[in-house]
């Protein structure tokens, strides 16, 4: 009953991700909870959260779900998001909603796999709701059959064979490959959303749960839009038609 309630509260709604990295302006929990607090008050249906402190400083100011990440970096290992179990305990204590956690095809830490990790958290925390970030279609077929409680596609673009791509560039035609292979679970728009018409336009191609990050909580990224674009409207050619 637990899962089935968490997810209903989100499924159609916005989730915020309320993340700074420890060089940018707002990184610390009393930035986020204050950006998770004005999301809550638009109307947010969840709010994703990096870190203990983050989580329970948010937790403590709203009371929608919180979907929590931890980054770690590993030797020999590119999956830095909640890559083990040391992460997954530590989020656990603080109990979020969901944890969040990589799931692409990329080494893990200690060259375990992505079933045995599973199972462990399965074992060891067998309430845990578990969010897959994936890639590529092939990922998002191969975790249904590992039971996540949902799939994100937030780490499209992030992995060797998708760098640099966001899910609105090839007219969402990545998302849809996607949609079509997903159909034990909830499936979730996460990535480069940028706009409204990019989230209202994945909602219409069947997501079940639209993230957006950097467009609602991150100024520097916001300000750098605005400035791009009045660069671009100055240029002859956008003068002149």
């Amino acid at each position: 009953m637990f899962r089935k309630s968490m997810l209903d509260s989100v499924m159609g709604g916005l989730v915020v991700s309320c993340q700074a990295l420890e060089h940018e302006p707002l990184h610390g929990s009393l930035h986020m909870s204050a950006m998770a607090l004005a999301a809550a008050e638009a109307g947010a249906a969840g709010i994703i959260a990096n870190g203990v402190s983050d989580i329970a400083a948010i937790k403590n100011c709203i009371s929608l779900p919180v979907i929590g990440v931890l980054t770690a970096r590993y030797p020999q290992s590119d999956i830095t998001l909640t890559p083990t179990l040391l992460e997954i305990a530590t989020l656990a204590r603080e109990a979020p909603d969901m944890i969040g956690l990589d799931a692409t095809d990329r080494r893990r830490p200690n060259g375990e796999s992505l079933e045995g990790f599973i199972e462990a958290i399965r074992s060891q925390f067998p309430d845990l709701l578990l969010m897959a970030e994936i890639a590529t279609v092939e990922e998002a077929i191969y975790v249904q059959s590992l039971k996540f409680d949902c799939i994100s596609t937030a780490a499209y673009g992030a992995t060797p064979n998708t760098a640099g791509k966001r899910l609105y560039q090839d007219d969402f035609a990545h998302f849809t490959a996607i949609r079509q292979v997903v159909s034990q679970c909830p499936l979730v728009a996460e990535g480069g959303v940028g706009s409204p018409e990019h989230a209202c336009r994945v909602l219409q191609l069947g997501a079940d749960i639209v993230v957006v990050g950097s467009a609602i909580t991150r100024p520097q990224v916001i300000t750098e839009s605005f400035i791009n674009a009045m660069i671009e409207g100055r240029r002859p050619s956008a003068l002149h038609g």
